[in-house]
């Protein structure tokens, strides 16, 4: 095998729970995840030299050692000594630094397919662990589907699969930076936390309603307070539609959930003309 091709989805929090900051800098999170149809598609090639080559089809990317996929082709090809290159090829569609764990999902695909090329024979708990090192998100990008997610989001627990529930994703024309959210966030202030345990059971029940009223985000507190408009915008979802709303990870993605695709089509079309991404999507 000469190249490995893969789609790699993005992700939304269902749940976001900080429970303390650890020792080591990292906050210690409680989240559930999910993964969603959007995805980028990322193809690996082999190189005959040894080199890390990165071409993507959207600006602005970095196409260096400051992008998720080459420090985790870079990790890969150090720790197992590999004599040869990678070219790594994105596509991407899924937004940038919008809290849907974009560059995570192609860092997973590069562990992936490079477990592949060279027939590492690596187990999925393995991959996991180089996951961890290269960002919070990674390991669940392994994974995908419905998980549980604890510690730095490295331990992971498998839920039933959520499927064919539409998601209505609006992305400001800005970023935020995680970093700068989880400095500001006050774990002995936080007003509201997830019911993990019960979201947990509303989901082995597939109950969309019960999904829709547990949606939680304990850093919406902080997001919100740096740009006020995203509270505007997951009321609007509500009041168009959507069965429940909620910014995913840190910012500024706010979606919404539907029973299905078409009703979340038809919420699009009744939306304020935001200076906005509007992307219809659906778990899976």
């Amino acid at each position: 095998m000469h190249y490995f091709e893969i789609e790699t989805k993005a992700k939304i929090n269902l749940t976001l729970d900080v429970l303390y900051k650890r020792q080591d800098g990292y906050h210690e999170v409680e989240m559930i995840m999910q993964s969603i149809s959007l995805c980028d598609r990322v193809k690996i090639k082999l190189l005959p030299q040894r080199e890390i080559r990165v071409f993507c089809d959207m600006a602005g990317v970095p196409l260096n050692e400051e992008n998720t996929a080459y420090k985790a082709a870079k990790l890969l090809m150090e720790t197992y000594k590999l004599d040869a290159g990678i070219e790594i090829e994105i596509t991407k569609n899924i937004p940038v630094a919008a809290g849907l764990a974009g560059g995570s999902a192609d860092a997973a695909a590069v562990i992936i397919g490079i477990n592949e090329l060279f027939d590492l024979k690596k187990s999925t708990q393995q991959l996991i662990e180089f996951g961890k090192i290269i960002g919070a998100d990674v390991p669940f990008s392994i994974i995908g589907g419905t998980a549980l997610a604890k510690g730095i989001g490295e331990k992971l627990e498998k839920l039933p699969k959520l499927e064919n529930i539409g998601v209505l994703l609006i992305k400001p024309p800005y970023f935020v930076s995680t970093k700068k959210v989880y400095s500001r966030l006050n774990v002995g202030t936080i007003k509201k936390r997830p019911d993990t345990a019960n979201m947990i059971e509303r989901i082995k029940n597939n109950d969309i309603y019960g999904i829709a009223e547990g949606l939680c985000n304990v850093l919406e507190e902080v997001t919100f307070k740096m740009h006020p408009e995203l509270e505007g915008i997951k009321r609007e979802l509500k009041e168009k539609g959507a069965l429940g709303s909620l910014m995913s990870g840190s910012g500024p993605t706010i979606y919404g959930i539907f029973e299905n695709r078409r009703d979340a089509e038809k919420t699009a079309e009744k939306l304020s003309k935001f200076k906005s991404m509007i992307i219809i999507t659906e778990m899976q």
